[in-house]
């Protein structure tokens, strides 16, 4: 898949920048390895963070054991690396 970066061997790192409390679960490819999410989840207690995998997991077709945020936890923006 070209549109990733592949980090070693079946591991590759997206960027993705999160809207929380959206009307509906989406998923936006709006550059190489970079997409928007939105998600009905609010950023309260990791449930925004929970649905962002739930959403990435299906649009990916993996287990939702496949995906790991890597970078910004508590922010907008996260990395997240898929396995």
């Amino acid at each position: 898949m070209d549109i990733f970066k592949y980090l070693e061997k079946n591991k590759m790192r997206i960027y993705v920048k999160v809207i929380p409390r959206s009307s509906r679960n989406e998923v936006k490819e709006i550059g190489e390895n970079e997409y928007r999410v939105k998600v009905t989840a609010p950023p309260v207690d990791g449930e925004a963070n929970s649905m962002l995998i739930k959403v990435l997991a299906k649009y990916f077709n993996v287990p939702k054991s496949s995906l790991n945020i890597v970078g910004g936890r508590s922010a907008k923006i996260k990395i997240i690396d898929i396995m």
